[in-house]
């Protein structure tokens, strides 16, 4: 197993401050009595850093499987965390401040702060675009770990893009149908009476983790080609998971209360995942073929 201290250094740091930043968030819910958009006002950074501890540690790990440095993916790395630090900064400021962070333009500091993350985020994407390809070039000796970490990045990417219509001028906000600050689901805070996009940008921003984890389920019960044909599956249907999720919200449709349409695409897909998942499975080669070829 790759050591944990030769993993990207600054992707780590960064990782291990998001980890301290959520404690002191998770205590500042409970000890600030501060309400912004109807939620706590601490809750914000507390998600944002337990996402961006997520995300940094998965890609550390992840550059650590490749089978040769790369100075390309490490440098784009560190502007990754430049990025994430600058998002990061501009929420917690504005919570000092008793200000909303995101789609806050009702003064020229508010609006100047707000830009600073637009451009960050965009950095970001284009940063993790390049990462992608740079692991794609490169032949990860793990085949079925190469295609688990391939399926995460590219849907990670895809996750990324979801979150490109709440920041459209027709749109500028996360909720569909209703304003932004509504009744929500716990901690999420996603809306109950209208859509919102968070929900497929969250989905697809953590099949990061999501496809090696499914990988590591599979474990070696099963030989490499079939495990490689279930991630296939897998990553397919959590593609079109984050696109039909994506979807009901601009349709201003709350995540659980989906319309008949949308139940139909829901049922299509499960049945469509569950057939194709039967159909890898029934042809996997026997232990007694394998040890024939």
């Amino acid at each position: 197993m790759t050591n944990v201290l030769r993993w990207h250094r600054p992707l780590m740091i960064f990782a291990a401050v998001m980890g301290v930043l959520a404690l002191v968030a998770a205590v500042g819910t409970l000890a600030d009595p501060r309400v912004l958009t109807g939620a706590p006002i601490w809750l914000k950074p507390f998600k944002f850093a337990v996402s961006f501890a997520l995300y940094t540690a998965t890609l550390a790990w992840m550059l650590s499987l490749l089978p040769r440095r790369s100075r390309l993916a490490e440098r784009t790395a560190t502007v990754v965390v430049a990025m994430s630090v600058a998002e990061m900064v501009v929420i917690v400021t504005q919570v000092l401040r008793g200000q909303t962070s995101h789609y806050n333009e009702t003064s020229p500091l508010n609006d100047a702060l707000w830009q600073v993350m637009g451009t960050a985020i965009m950095v970001l994407f284009v940063a993790h675009f390049v990462i992608g390809i740079v692991v794609l070039r490169q032949r990860i000796a793990d085949r079925v770990a190469a295609h688990a970490v391939r399926w995460g990045l590219g849907l990670s990417l895809l996750g990324l893009a979801a979150a490109i219509p709440m920041v459209q001028p027709a749109q500028m906000g996360h909720s569909v149908g209703v304003s932004d600050g509504g009744p929500g689901l716990p901690v999420t805070g996603w809306s109950t009476t209208g859509g919102d996009l968070r929900i497929g940008h969250f989905v697809g921003l953590h099949a990061l983790q999501a496809l090696p984890l499914l990988a590591l389920l599979l474990g070696n019960r099963l030989d490499e080609l079939t495990r490689i044909r279930l991630l296939l599956v897998g990553g397919v249907a959590y593609g079109i998971l984050t696109a039909l999720l994506t979807w009901q919200a601009l349709r201003g449709q709350p995540l659980l209360q989906p319309d008949a349409l949308t139940l139909t695409a829901w049922a299509a897909l499960a049945a469509a995942t569950a057939t194709a998942t039967v159909a890898v499975v029934s042809r996997r080669r026997r232990p007694a073929l394998e040890l024939a070829a």
